[in-house]
């Protein structure tokens, strides 16, 4: 019903930026908010940063002054620009989306996952 498509997550140096983008397409009634987790081996999932529609973000500890997220209403699309990578932040990143789809109740809608990896 509601399909989360990602791209950007790659291989990168310590230091370097990427840009992880996620699109959602299917039937969606309505959107509350959007997001990025992230899940490294060995560890639980985790909310990296969330943006709600409207325009309120949350960003974890970890992550702030370094990951901006932002969004595209007309695309359905939320970015997430990650700078000054470092190692620990290695981990499948996670893109969710809390709505509605036609038909549905508010529900958390995943992506697949894209992995961003770290390293020299």
């Amino acid at each position: 019903q509601v399909q989360l498509v990602e791209s950007g997550g790659g291989l990168v140096q310590p230091g370097g930026s990427l840009r992880l983008s996620c699109a959602a397409s299917g039937s969606i009634f309505s959107i509350n908010a959007m997001g990025w987790y992230r899940q490294a081996p060995g560890k639980r999932r985790e909310l990296v940063a969330a943006i709600t529609s409207g325009g309120s973000t949350n960003y974890a500890d970890s992550v702030k002054g370094r990951f901006t997220i932002s969004r595209d209403n007309a695309k359905n699309t939320v970015y997430l620009q990650v700078n000054s990578l470092k190692p620990e932040d290695t981990a499948v990143y996670y893109c969710n989306l809390q709505g509605r789809a036609v038909w549905g109740i508010q529900s958390d809608y995943w992506g697949q996952g894209t992995q961003v990896t770290v390293s020299s």
